[in-house]
């Protein structure tokens, strides 16, 4: 039971009791300190003695990985045979439709877009209790990815409403932007263009913030681990050396005040009405970019680009590729962002956008696989 293990153990547990936290706000919460995972022994009561084995279980060297953790999850489920978890339903908070609107609020978009989120997720099935619910018993026991899952209903939402093309959303932009200064006293349009410079600047702070941590983390404990009790003696005078030492040169060196840990917390950025340096676009309309047809909105863009044109059919681990030189400035920084956000690979987050268009595209897909497979008889992709 490695303390990787532990911690998706402990992510089982959250699922069971379907707590508001997902397991990117876990690893978040790991990386902040709120929860022990570097150097975890140093919380344990003197008289537990950890030697010889024990340091390589406990002694850790790296962070938690998102793909690290969900794999372990799904494998410690069917090794404990554990039956079918508590329904994931629409009033709960592991649901598309309630973590799309969260990730809206958190990336500053307009409220008007979870109408259109809900549809998505409607018309994809990804909102089904039997899709949602884990099942460990069940042939192909997995679960979903529920935040990566709906930051990548968002991320199709734009590409619908923008096409993400590196064209459409400046002139779309343009549109709002006159609109905007005709009618100061009116409703605003959203302007894709001033919410990526406002997101841009917010996103690059929140990075140097996180790398700066990540530089100033100390990896060496207080309390290391011995591989004896002889050894533990020769450290323990050492440290005494090092900590005496350390006391004679902080009366040379200025004493910066140490800032408090923040409490933890699902959002990571918060955005207010009336802030003149961060505009808050959740109350934003989106007229500008939808049309009347009949009794119901649509968009005015008609064309879509899929992510991915072709699916991996061999026996490998993933099922798409993502090369960030193939695609749209607007996609890199859209998928960069919610990737950064939730603290995975920017191709991790590209699959399950791939997958989510592969539901909501079964057509094209369907015509894409015909012409494949004539054009090219036998090949596998």
């Amino acid at each position: 039971m490695t303390v990787p293990r532990t911690l998706a153990f402990c992510y089982l547990s959250l699922l069971w009791q379907r707590e508001t936290v997902t397991l990117s706000d876990l690893l978040r919460f790991v990386e902040e300190g709120h929860i022990p995972y570097i150097n975890a022994f140093q919380h344990f009561p003197e008289e537990m003695k950890l030697y010889g084995r024990d340091k390589g279980i406990f002694a850790i060297e790296s962070w938690p990985t998102y793909e690290d953790i969900y794999k372990k999850m799904i494998e410690m489920a069917k090794f404990l045979d554990l039956p079918r978890f508590p329904e994931i339903t629409e009033d709960c908070y592991l649901h598309p439709n309630i973590l799309c609107m969260k990730y809206l609020m958190e990336v500053n978009l307009p409220d008007e877009m979870n109408d259109l989120t809900c549809q998505v997720v409607k018309m994809t099935g990804v909102g089904e209790v039997d899709f949602l619910t884990f099942d460990p018993i069940a042939k192909m026991a997995k679960t979903v990815k529920y935040d990566v899952q709906a930051v990548a209903v968002i991320v199709v939402v734009l590409k619908l409403l923008f096409l993400l093309d590196d064209n459409l959303e400046w002139s779309l932009s343009n549109t709002a932007e006159k609109y905007n200064e005709n009618n100061k006293e009116d409703k605003p349009w959203f302007d894709f263009r001033k919410w990526y410079q406002v997101m841009k600047k917010s996103i690059d702070e929140k990075k140097q913030e996180w790398e700066e941590a990540r530089a100033k983390y100390l990896w060496k404990s207080e309390k290391p681990l011995y591989h004896s009790s002889i050894d533990r003696a020769v450290a323990f005078k050492r440290r005494e050396m090092v900590v005496d030492l350390q006391k004679q040169f902080s009366t040379l060196v200025d004493s910066t005040p140490t800032v408090g840990r923040k409490k933890p917390s699902s959002f990571q950025f918060n955005w207010a009405e009336g802030d003149v340096a961060r505009t808050c676009f959740h109350g934003h309309s989106l007229q500008g970019i939808l049309k009347n047809k009949g009794q119901s909105l649509t968009t005015k863009n008609s064309l879509y680009w899929l992510s991915t044109q072709k699916f991996c059919r061999s026996y490998c681990k993933h099922v798409t590729t993502y090369e960030e030189s193939n695609f749209s400035l607007s996609y890199q920084f859209i998928i960069n962002l919610f990737a950064f956000l939730l603290r995975i690979k920017t191709s991790f987050l590209h699959e399950e956008v791939s997958l989510i268009e592969k539901r909501l595209f079964k057509t094209k897909y369907g015509k894409t696989k015909k012409k494949s497979s004539r054009s090219r008889k036998g090949r596998k992709y």
